[in-house]
């Protein structure tokens, strides 16, 4: 039995060899990520007698370019959740954190759990990218949410309310008519600084321009509505800057985070699952993509329970002698992606009440008891997970042949 513990981190690994009773092949040592590195360390792993399983955190995207080259290279890989690594008992007072502690730690780990080591697979190229693009689409989210803050806080020194003179739902492009508007009339003396009159048709020309509906009673209200605005910033060259800059950087964001909600739907298409994913309550073109690309292949689950412990929903439990603790919280060890995605599939089927799914019947039960709200929400998305495990590992039995299985 030879143990290979690889503490993974930017540009280098730190590699420790080892054998049961505390025997070392090799002490810890940077192998640095670069091709004639990386082939010398599997040179000298398939030299050595006997069985041998190299283990690794699968912490971020470090490790998949070393677990894929050395799987490719017929060594059996295992990526571990962190939290595994972090809570093995180590039998010392001592905690050191360093790259040559936490290789020690991790070959003593493998050895340790030898027979239960699960070996790494490579994701295929669809699931990668797919995943890629969700992480991509979540990080560019939370910039247009950042933007957009950003452009009514200045909004608020030079047109205040203006966010909310419209509420025009966003377009395909993910433009939205009050950013369009503030674009032109960055400044509340671009409105009341021209007779009701004289806006009115300013602002029918803006509207055939930029293909939005014209209405002379919205003008009038958003005409009346300025007038008796206070804006701290004055109407010149500076504060026109800041706001069209402002505007151009949310409409950027936007435009990027609806291109990669279209790419992401076009990508998931091209998986197996697709179907059964998105004839489910509560998935649409966005969540459903999603919920894909942060499960990944279900077939890697052996159980329902290993799906729901993934995403980190699955209920805890606190016994001893007599005692046995009715509430206990989930263990939330998971994917807090996937757990986000869960949640908000949950808050759509709270928000449309759609009596005939169970998932909702589920959670509506649960809530009638007086259950808190994170209680009957992660108890849905336990449901939810359930149901889905099931349905797509029914839809892959019944297809002929299919990589996924």
């Amino acid at each position: 039995m030879n143990a290979v513990g690889i503490d993974v981190s930017k540009g280098k690994s730190t590699v420790t060899i080892r054998r049961p009773g505390d025997v070392v092949l090799m002490p810890p040592r940077d192998i640095p990520h670069t091709k004639s590195a990386i082939n010398e360390l599997i040179k000298q792993i398939q030299s050595l007698d006997g069985e041998t399983k190299a283990c690794m955190e699968h912490t971020g995207r470090y490790y998949e370019p070393l677990a894929a080259w050395l799987s490719d290279a017929g060594i059996f890989v295992s990526a571990v959740n962190p939290v595994l690594i972090r809570d093995f008992a180590d039998d010392s007072l001592r905690s050191p954190k360093t790259d040559k502690a936490d290789s020690k730690k991790i070959a003593r780990y493998t050895l340790d759990r030898w027979a239960k080591l699960k070996q790494y697979g490579s994701m295929d190229k669809t699931r990668n990218q797919l995943k890629t693009m969700n992480r991509q689409f979540s990080f560019f989210m939370a910039q247009k949410t950042a933007m957009k803050n950003n452009l009514i806080a200045l909004l608020d020194q030079s047109y205040p309310g203006a966010n909310d003179l419209f509420d025009s739902p966003a377009r395909s492009d993910g433009s939205q008519k009050w950013v369009d508007f503030v674009y032109t009339y960055w400044h509340v003396d671009c409105v009341r600084g021209k007779s009701l009159s004289a806006f009115t048709e300013h602002y029918r020309k803006w509207c055939k321009h930029k293909g939005y509906n014209f209405s002379a009673e919205k003008a009038e209200k958003v005409y009346e509505a300025s007038c008796d605005l206070i804006a701290v910033f004055p109407k010149d060259d500076n504060t026109k800057m800041l706001i069209r800059q402002a505007v151009a950087m949310l409409n950027t964001a936007s435009e990027t985070v609806e291109n990669l909600r279209i790419k992401m739907d076009e990508t998931a298409s091209a998986l197996p699952e697709y179907p059964v994913v998105m004839a489910m309550n509560g998935v649409g073109s966005t969540l459903g993509p999603q919920l894909m690309a942060e499960i990944g292949d279900v077939t890697r689950f052996t159980h329902r329970e290993a799906l729901t412990a993934f995403a980190g929903v699955d209920p805890g439990k606190n016994d001893s002698g007599k005692h046995v603790q009715k509430s206990v919280r989930t263990s939330k060890k998971g994917s807090p992606h996937l757990r986000r995605t869960l949640f908000q599939i949950m808050d759509g089927l709270i928000k449309r009440s759609p009596i005939d799914d169970p998932v909702y019947v589920f959670m509506d039960k649960k809530r009638a008891q007086g259950k808190p709200y994170y209680v009957y929400m992660t108890a849905g998305a336990n449901k939810f997970l359930r149901i889905y495990y099931g349905r797509v590992r029914e839809y892959f039995a019944s297809l002929p042949e299919t990589g996924e299985n």
